[in-house]
């Protein structure tokens, strides 16, 4: 089973890069973020083509995320429970055929650091700690995927001493971060790969991507009984280097059949 998370920044600009990548790849699933759309523009009919049923919780212009799959799903979350008044288009959760909770997710960026943005990054990320608690309490394998807008650790950044006070790089970021895999949820990508320098996404500016001056911000998170089955995980660079491409790569991992 393939799994994959990518920013999109924006599906109907990137659709023909999305189209490319399932073409290339034939995920199971894939998660998508700041899909920019509401839902009754969002490309179902050209994913249908290619065989994804698509399930969107969009806004317009901003955010938004989305969940595509080959296999049957059904919606358990349109919202991060713990706040009723935040109406914002940043988290989908569907149980896959019966057995898998996957959601996307799409945390708040928080600049600038002090702010109330950064206040309400830290309330969401605790938020998505409870969730995440509770959600191994299911039964179910789940697989938390998308840009958290968290550099876990200095590795996970190109020039760690500019970054120090950037809302993705703060303490109380990483420490939320790390406080859900205290839960006993794993960084997929981390579990193969150790290598410091490798990021999910690259300004469009300044030469980031020519020059890899990227962040490592977008991820996979497995709860215990997904990652028992965790075979391999990667980051495709590729669609990154294609014309009109997202400032994001896809994130992906393998797992051994779990339905």
């Amino acid at each position: 089973m393939l799994i994959a998370t990518w920013n999109v920044n924006s599906i109907r600009v990137r659709l023909p890069r999305v189209l490319d990548w399932l073409r290339e790849m034939v995920p199971d699933a894939l998660l998508l973020q700041e899909t920019r759309t509401p839902d009754e523009f969002f490309p179902q009919r050209e994913l249908q083509n290619m065989g994804y049923q698509s399930l969107s919780h969009g806004e317009k212009s901003y955010n938004g995320v989305a969940i595509l799959s080959r296999l049957p799903m059904e919606v358990t979350e349109l919202y991060l429970p713990g706040a009723e008044d935040d109406k914002q288009a940043r988290y989908l959760e569907v149980l896959l055929d019966g057995n898998v909770r996957i959601a996307s997710l799409y945390l708040p960026n928080g600049n600038p650091s002090g702010s109330e943005k950064f206040a309400y990054k830290i309330n969401w990320m605790t938020r998505l700690y409870e969730h995440a608690r509770a959600l191994l309490q299911t039964g179910h394998a789940v697989i938390l995927g998308g840009d958290y807008n968290v550099c876990p650790t200095d590795d996970d950044v190109y020039a760690p001493e500019q970054w120090a006070d950037n809302a993705l790089c703060r303490f109380e970021a990483r420490k939320a971060f790390q406080d859900i895999l205290l839960l006993g949820y794993c960084d997929a990508f981390r579990v193969f790969h150790r290598t410091p320098g490798e990021y999910t996404f690259w300004s469009y500016q300044g030469g980031a991507w020519s020059h890899n001056m990227g962040l490592r911000i977008d991820h996979l998170l497995l709860s215990p009984k997904a990652a028992e089955r965790l075979e391999d995980s990667g980051i495709d660079k590729r669609p990154r280097g294609r014309a009109r491409a997202s400032d994001h790569a896809p994130v992906w991992c393998r797992l051994r059949e779990i339905l």
